[in-house]
């Protein structure tokens, strides 16, 4: 090690196979650190700097076999990202969630007062595509800095540009101070390509023109692989060493089952008041 973090980046064509290259990458290319979590015994992290680009973030197969978690838990996880259906559960005080993705984007707290920051975002992109000031972040400095539990991701950045036959495209950015790469970043981005899509569907809104989805690139100050969980990880490898790319990804329509239950689970959540 020089004490240099590497920057690392990759791409893919869709997100199961953009999600595949950077995890690899970071754990080939990765240096190892120790992280405030380690408990006597593990290994330190493979940790780098990571730009990762999905260039089409709706094309099939969108779904990787590999991502740690269940099918329902991916539909909930999208809802609470686009639509906020658990911002009712932040309760600091009672020792709950401080915050969620949703509410800090939606309904950013400024002294009392809520700023609807995509709305703001979509406002001026419907103005000006090209704009480089359509942007919503995360961060609050009196919440977060002193908490153990602040935001990962850090600020989403918008911009449209043309395409070759003239129509718009929507690009997005989304930059993170940290992230775990194996056990999170999929599902993040799974979430937020579908928050790209309700913005491009907003902004053809206002303009009258469709607007596409076009690449996302996600930035990644610290993407990272806990020593904790490599025996776990080794599964992953295998799986990628020895399965086919179609055999370790599930087009959207074989989730759809499963996303529909976990539908059903929120809305007997909701209404049960939880």
């Amino acid at each position: 090690m020089n004490g240099n973090i590497p920057t690392l980046a990759v791409s893919g064509r869709t997100l199961p196979e953009a999600w595949e290259k950077a995890v690899l990458a970071c754990w080939r290319e990765g240096v190892a650190v120790r992280t405030e979590y380690d408990k006597p015994g593990d290994p330190p992290s493979r940790d780098c700097t990571m730009l990762w680009t999905v260039e089409d973030p709706f094309a099939e197969p969108r779904i990787h076999r590999a991502f740690p978690g269940g099918l329902e838990d991916l539909e909930v996880y999208r809802q609470e990202v686009v639509e906020g259906v658990h911002d009712h559960w932040i309760a600091p005080e009672e020792g709950k969630w401080t915050y969620t993705y949703h509410k800090r984007l939606f309904a950013y707290d400024i002294e009392g007062e809520t700023m609807d920051q995509i709305g703001l975002a979509v406002d001026r992109l419907a103005r000006a595509g090209h704009t480089r000031r359509a942007q919503a972040i995360t961060w609050n400095p009196k919440l977060d800095a002193p908490t153990e539990d602040p935001p990962c991701l850090q600020r989403l950045w918008f911009r449209v540009l043309a395409d070759e036959r003239g129509e718009p495209v929507l690009n997005m950015n989304a930059h993170w101070r940290s992230r775990d790469a194996y056990k999170a970043a999929y599902m993040n981005v799974f979430a937020l390509t579908d928050l790209q899509r309700a913005v491009a569907g907003r902004v053809a809104a206002r303009t009258g023109r469709p607007v596409r989805v076009g690449r996302y690139a996600d930035l990644v100050d610290s993407f990272h692989i806990y020593g904790s969980y490599f025996d776990e990880f080794e599964g992953f490898l295998k799986m990628v060493g020895k399965r086919s790319f179609e055999e370790r990804t599930w087009p959207s329509a074989y989730a759809e089952p499963m996303f529909e239950e976990a539908r059903e689970r929120l809305r007997r959540e909701k209404e049960e008041g939880r």
